[in-house]
């Protein structure tokens, strides 16, 4: 009998051990592969809409926190801590493209969105926004709403609907195109409007600047922090200190995967102690025809391995759907600071081998000791076993 064969006849030999073993180790990679994926997905959507902002500079306040720049990012409603004389001062400087966002929140069906006061013109050209249904903002005093394609998916909404903010009615005039970016979540009403309507006079949230030439961008933000008490971001610098907590984050994750997989290699020791024991008289028998310690303990390796092989592919296909049904969970909460709906699940063939490869080799690690144990059974003391 090959040694594959009987391995396998001694793998399924007590079936309710083998499933429970190999359970383990599945449920201990499906969390490591869930855990990971959901992470790395985080970070790619802020990373997206990060660069979706469209702008060379984000023009924030000096004492502007952590959360509030992930908010910028992500399009959550930030605190109002700018007045409209700031803008104002900005965008007098030559060569200088300067937008102002008030961003509040609304409901809508039961479930928070945000609100972005805008102004209707200047930050179409600027965002690049082409019209999917309906039509545009006609004046910067019109009470209507525009919004994106996620919302009009997400509500089940149409041009001709009318959403209510604050009390106030606002016709839906138009859908923008999608654009991939937070634009796509977003209710988009006048910059005026908004200010009214949440009772924000002479207040907004943050402002992006696009500079006429890049290479006096350090000139621009010098003479921007000048004329008003702001701080001055570009997208990099922004998303670099977002990423910075995003990545204690994952850490995190990872170490809450690795206490499973510990846990799974434990139960590959245990499963593989007993086997040691009871198949003592087996293996006096395999000594007794000739069997060397290194087969022996080349057999139990391999079982070891083959619960690593499997336990990795069938976790990985289990991390990756756990991962796709948390995914929207994880983007719509607000807490998780990360309202782009469209992050979901992707596979990453890098971390499917990686996966695998690390699943079988902590088992492979975690069978050597039994498997040495096997291996030094004399044929003496395995045959006289009762």
């Amino acid at each position: 009998m090959s040694i594959l064969k009987l391995v396998a006849r001694n793998l399924l030999r007590r079936k309710g051990r083998f499933v429970f073993t190999l359970l383990g180790i599945t449920i201990g990679m499906a969390s490591f592969v869930a855990l990971l994926s959901i992470g790395g997905n985080m970070q790619n959507e802020v990373t997206r809409q990060a660069y979706a902002l469209g702008g060379n500079f984000v023009i924030v306040p000096d004492d502007l926190c952590v959360y509030n720049q992930i908010g910028i990012i992500t399009g959550e409603a930030i605190s109002e801590s700018l007045d409209f004389g700031a803008f104002e001062r900005i965008a007098a400087i030559e060569g200088l493209t300067v937008i102002p966002h008030l961003t509040q929140r609304t409901a809508i069906q039961n479930a928070t969105v945000t609100v972005t006061g805008m102004l209707p013109a200047e930050t179409k050209a600027f965002r690049g926004w082409e019209m999917y249904a309906g039509e545009y903002f006609a004046s910067q005093d019109q009470q209507a709403v525009v919004i994106g394609q996620g919302t009009r998916n997400r509500f089940d909404l149409e041009v001709g609907d009318e959403l209510t903010i604050r009390g106030e009615a606002f016709p839906i005039i138009g859908i923008l195109a999608a654009t991939n970016s937070n634009d796509d979540v977003t209710l988009h009403i006048p910059l005026a409007i908004a200010q009214r309507v949440f009772e924000r006079e002479g207040r907004i949230s943050f402002m992006s600047a696009i500079v006429d030439n890049m290479e006096r961008v350090d000139e621009y933000a010098t003479a921007i922090m000048n004329v008003a008490n702001v701080n001055v971001a570009t997208n990099e610098q922004l998303l670099n200190s977002v990423l910075m907590i995003l990545g204690s984050v994952n850490v995190t994750l990872q170490a809450v995967a690795g206490v499973a997989l510990i846990a799974a290699a434990f139960g590959i020791i245990n499963t593989m102690m007993t086997a040691v024991f009871e198949r003592r008289r087996e293996i006096g028998i395999l000594q007794a025809i000739g069997a060397k310690g290194r087969a022996i303990f080349k057999i139990f390796v391999l079982e070891s391995g083959i619960y690593g092989l499997l336990g990795g592919i069938i976790g990985v296909g289990a991390g990756f759907l756990v991962s796709m049904f948390v995914a929207p969970i994880v983007a719509q909460n607000n807490e998780a600071m990360l309202m782009g709906v469209t992050m979901g699940s992707s596979i990453d063939v890098q971390l499917v081998i990686t996966t695998i490869l690390f699943s079988v080799v902590i088992s492979i690690v975690a069978g050597l000791y039994p498997a040495w144990k096997a291996a030094k059974l004399t044929p003496v003391e395995a045959i006289s076993y009762e």
